[in-house]
């Protein structure tokens, strides 16, 4: 397992994150029905809103994950904030940054994984909206527009632009 390296702009990206004062907040259902819908478009049995904090990986909000939140160590969503585009692993076992990643070795059990990165409104890159498959797993061009379409909405409502999200009906 290869924990991933902590950004260049970790002490920003940090203070980016705790000013959206949203770390350890209730459960909201803008962010709920986001997840929902990945899971359900992407058929996946895993959806998250993660924020990557110091020490760990909190989940504003989860679909098919029992934990509320993990180490950072062990956090695929540290690897994905690394960069602007959508991190993809399509098969666990086969990486070696995570084959051996007690997420994938005990339960949950993760062999895919893809996740969108989320910025606060200054850039930071602070969590993602991420999909996990207990297979290995392709995305396609349309699957990751879907991706990438919802990470913006997750990115609208971390700066309080409210968007639209449905009614959940």
């Amino acid at each position: 397992m290869q924990p991933a390296p902590h950004p260049a702009d970790e002490d920003t990206r940090l203070q980016a994150l705790r000013a959206l004062m949203i770390l350890d907040t209730p459960p909201e259902e803008r962010f709920d029905r986001v997840v929902r819908f990945a899971a359900e478009q992407l058929d996946m049995p895993m959806a998250l809103v993660s924020l990557v904090d110091g020490d760990r990986q909190w989940f504003k909000s989860r679909i098919g994950m029992d934990a509320a939140q993990t180490g950072r160590d062990i956090a695929f969503c540290g690897h994905a904030i690394l960069q602007p585009e959508t991190f993809v692993v399509e098969d666990t076992l086969l990486d070696e940054r995570f084959a051996d990643n007690p997420l994938v070795t005990a339960g949950p059990r993760v062999r895919f994984y893809a996740g969108a990165p989320l910025s606060a409104p200054g850039g930071e890159r602070v969590g993602t909206l991420c999909v996990l498959d207990r297979k290995p797993r392709v995305l396609g061009p349309v699957e990751m527009a879907v991706l990438e379409a919802l990470r913006t909405l997750v990115n609208e409502a971390l700066a309080g632009q409210d968007p639209d999200l449905g009614d959940g009906a």
